[in-house]
């Protein structure tokens, strides 16, 4: 019996999936459990596993296709069976718009006669509103104009019409060649053809340090581009980007974290004597048994694992004019990826060995930067991490991660000079500083919580009490 492959729904008030790539082609074998598609989420990537042994067929969905949730895009068969009829839910989208395309031939007299409705699939849509190209002159393959159909036409115009249209797309072939949004833009900038430049990402795909690394290579060190002429040659010619959706859904939810949570702060600079000391004693046990490199956000997060419990309001949360209580002390790392910015998750994190942290930590992380997350990766996290240290940041204030109550900024480890005993010394140190939503937190309670971590950070023995 064939079972249907649908648009999961991975988050509450999630409406539609965005079709990444299938990872099996139509007839195809695939296994239960094996990764069969990739869905972007508003915050990530994810591979979605077969529900079912047999042949992958009837792909109704294309990669670059946004699909409603719960729609059929495929089935899993078992040997020799044909995929069933298309679902009447299939053939009439609600959620997605209609548009009448004319059969006609481009630079060619349209007649209403030949008139006819398709559908167009949002990525096509907006590639040809980027590029000013008029849909009613597109001739599809299929039963609607799909993003080659768009990406075709680019390519098939004629010169006079070409000339209208901004010479990336043209040039580039649009997304024909595999790119990073942010390396597309640099290569743009730069005057550099994508396919000159050796892509180290999926499939060959440029990422931004590749374009920047060709730039540094390919032109002589006496005719790079100061900053003062790149500003002054970039001036009035400036495009907008296409920013992704992790982007935009990050854009989107700090935005309203931002003007909907009461939010202050407490800054503390805390003595890292200890810290130091302590990742130098256990640093080589922990990577004997984590198999990876201690990091001084691994020794945070137990710090906090410990904290935590004690200060419950940290962990709560706001919701529907009441504070809602949480048992589970799920530490949420915030992770730079080139996309945008995800939080995945190290659940029960004070039950958990420095050992287990750091395992969990580079596990997260790694797959948060090749886009292999899991949806129970970035879900139930109660409090927030962010740590700048590495980029030689001193101090800096988060947005809270809404439902959390309170995120912690951390900056870099530095010797400065504090006072002991009424003398300034020269000591390493650490600013801290916890953003909290007033509605949860009040001023005192964050400060208590502050003041039991920096003593915590500064005596590390007390975790043993």
């Amino acid at each position: 019996m064939a079972t249907s492959v649908i648009m999961p729904a991975l988050e509450m008030a999630q409406e539609t999936g965005l079709l990444v790539r299938w990872l099996k082609r139509d007839g195809e074998s695939v296994t239960k459990g094996e990764p069969l598609m990739e869905i972007e989420t508003d915050k990530v990537t994810l591979e979605i596993e077969a529900a079912a042994s047999g042949v992958l067929g009837g792909i109704l969905a294309k990669e670059g296709d946004a699909v409603p949730v719960g729609r059929t895009i495929a089935w899993i068969l078992a040997p020799g069976e044909t995929p069933p009829a298309i679902p009447a839910a299939n053939e009439q989208p609600s959620a997605r718009a209609t548009t009448l395309i004319k059969d006609a031939i481009p630079q060619q007299p349209v007649k209403p006669a030949a008139t006819i409705s398709l559908e167009v699939s949002p990525l096509a849509r907006k590639i040809a509103a980027e590029h000013g190209i008029d849909l009613s002159r597109i001739r599809p393959s299929g039963k609607r104009i799909e993003k080659a159909d768009v990406l075709a036409h680019i390519q098939g115009l004629s010169p006079a019409v070409i000339s209208n249209i901004p010479s990336t797309a043209v040039s580039s072939g649009y997304r024909l060649f595999p790119a990073s949004p942010k390396a597309r833009r640099l290569a743009a900038e730069r005057g550099l053809e994508l396919p000159a430049i050796s892509g180290s990402g999926p499939d060959g795909a440029v990422q931004a340090a590749d374009v920047l690394a060709f730039r540094e290579t390919a032109i002589p060190a006496g005719e790079l581009e100061t900053p003062d002429t790149v500003s002054r040659a970039s001036l009035g010619t400036l495009l907008p980007e296409n920013i992704g959706t992790v982007w935009r859904i990050m854009a989107e939810r700090t935005t309203a974290s931002w003007t909907s949570v009461p939010h202050f702060y407490l800054v503390r600079e805390v003595v890292a004597t200890s810290l130091v000391q302590w990742r130098q004693q256990v640093a080589s046990e922990v990577e004997k048994q984590a198999g990876v490199k201690l990091t001084y956000t691994d020794l945070l997060v137990k710090v906090l694992g410990f904290a935590l419990p004690r200060h419950p309001r940290l962990i709560a949360s706001w919701k529907q004019g009441t504070i809602h209580w949480n048992e589970d002390v799920n530490i949420g790392l915030a992770v730079a990826v080139e996309d945008g910015l995800v939080a995945p998750v190290i659940p029960a994190a004070n039950r958990l060995t420095i050992s287990e942290i750091t395992a969990s930590r580079w596990d997260l992380v790694e797959r948060a930067q090749t886009r292999k997350l899991r949806p129970v990766d970035i879900e139930g996290g109660t409090f927030t991490l962010s740590n700048l240290g590495m980029y030689k940041v001193d101090a800096f204030n988060a947005i809270i991660n809404s439902p959390q109550a309170a995120i912690l900024a951390v900056g870099q480890i530095a010797n400065r000079v504090v006072a002991v005993d009424s003398q300034p010394v020269v000591r390493p140190t650490i600013i801290l500083s916890l953003s909290c939503d007033h509605r949860v937190v009040d001023g005192a309670r964050g400060a208590q919580f502050l003041d039991d971590l920096s003593n915590l950070i500064e005596n590390p023995w007390r975790l043993l009490i």
